[in-house]
């Protein structure tokens, strides 16, 4: 048997082996499967690189729907807007981790800094932010949302929800 605890070598084929492989674009011609077709993953090493890509061409790979915590410089707040990923761009690209695994490997696409200014006075201004602070048109291109924008539903209920959360932090503060 081929699960039997120990059994490494096998004397046979595959039983019942696909004549044709996988395509995760052949029915679904979304525009969100296009996006994560085109998407590269980066800042990763080599052996999260291929779990993440193997995710996409299996369809098992989920955007993340809301930004999540950096555990490396764990701000209040949320700077990780990429999916299945631990540390925020700016950890990784400072530390030189994988953003995904958190370990010191080699990164096989090194995270494009957009951080990095051109003049002095901009370097300035740069020094004195924190890991998390980035410009909000910045925070809204790196997001991994499945969002369709042409979709008027779907724009109400995220102001609808940002209404709420504005109500519930206004309370906190308060109370």
């Amino acid at each position: 048997m081929s699960s039997q605890r120990g059994n490494v070598s096998r004397s046979r084929p595959q039983k019942h082996s696909n004549v044709t492989a996988f395509k995760n674009d052949k029915f679904d011609t979304s525009v969100q499967t296009r996006k994560l077709n085109s998407k590269l993953q980066d800042g990763v090493c080599q052996h999260c690189k291929a779990v993440l890509e193997w995710r996409v061409r299996y369809r098992k790979y989920k955007p993340l729907s809301q930004p999540k915590k950096c555990v490396n410089c764990q701000m209040l707040q949320k700077t990780v807007k990429d999916s299945y990923r631990i540390i925020c761009k700016p950890c990784a690209i400072k530390l030189e981790l994988c953003a995904k695994c958190g370990k010191k490997e080699e990164i096989v696409f090194p995270i494009v800094a957009k951080l990095q200014p051109t003049d002095e006075s901009a370097s300035s201004n740069q020094e004195g932010k924190v890991c998390g602070e980035e410009e909000e048109e910045d925070e809204e291109e790196d997001f991994d949302f499945a969002i369709d924008l042409d979709d008027p539903k779907e724009e109400l209920t995220e102001i609808k929800m940002n209404k709420e959360n504005c109500e519930h932090l206004s309370k906190n503060k308060t109370g």
